[in-house]
């Protein structure tokens, strides 16, 4: 590769070696080897991991931002909300540890920021506090983010272990004296399902807030 490497090179290579390395895998000595260069090539553009995976972060977000601006004009705060949400899930779902690597980052771009500007003006107009309103978005993303994070885990431990998550083997590991925590494990879903549900109930939460 050519020694004049840019920022944007970086993140995608640092993005395309997490889908195939992991989190774990993404050291700095690693992603100048994928770009061809020495390690030391990459402290010109980023200081340390932690602003690679800001900017990471905020490649991915970029992607969110259009998607959510693509959209038409909600209702409502519940449907701005979950349309939110469900479109940082599937952009987290298209990285291995997608949503690990957003925990915990400072958003580098402005414009991915300001994007919370219309919602907040639509729904400060609608009766909802600046502070409550403020607080929904960062309780979906903070929903968001750990219920990724697990799935991701669980989909990722599975593979490589498929008696991991075994419902018998719990079962019998349990013993007999806990039937309903048994019975409650043969009704856990996965998937979508499970995510519009939990996701409903967080929306249902900050309705009850609101109209207190």
């Amino acid at each position: 590769m050519a020694k004049g490497i840019t920022r944007e090179q970086i993140v995608t290579a640092a993005l395309s070696l997490l889908d195939d390395k992991g989190l774990d895998g993404l050291t700095v000595r690693a992603l100048a080897a994928r770009l061809e260069v020495r390690p030391p090539a990459l402290y010109w553009h980023m200081r340390n991991k932690q602003e690679l995976l800001d900017e990471m972060s905020t490649a991915v977000m970029r992607r969110v931002t259009t998607a959510v601006s693509a959209l038409p004009p909600a209702d409502g705060w519940r449907e701005d909300l979950a349309a939110y949400a469900r479109i940082l899930r599937s952009e987290f779902l298209l990285h291995r540890d997608g949503a690990r690597i957003f925990s915990g980052t400072r958003i580098a771009d402005p414009d991915v920021v300001r994007m919370k500007e219309p919602w907040l003006a639509r729904w400060t107009a609608q009766g909802v506090g600046l502070a409550d309103a403020d607080d929904a978005i960062d309780l979906a993303v903070a929903f968001v983010v750990g219920f990724v994070i697990e799935e991701q885990e669980q989909q990722q431990s599975a593979g490589t272990d498929p008696s991991r998550y075994s419902i018998d083997q719990r079962d019998a590991w349990l013993g007999p004296d806990v039937p309903l925590v048994k019975e409650a494990g043969h009704l856990r879903d996965h998937g979508d399902q499970r995510f519009e549900r939990h996701l409903g109930i967080v929306l249902d939460g900050l309705a009850a807030r609101f109209d207190s």
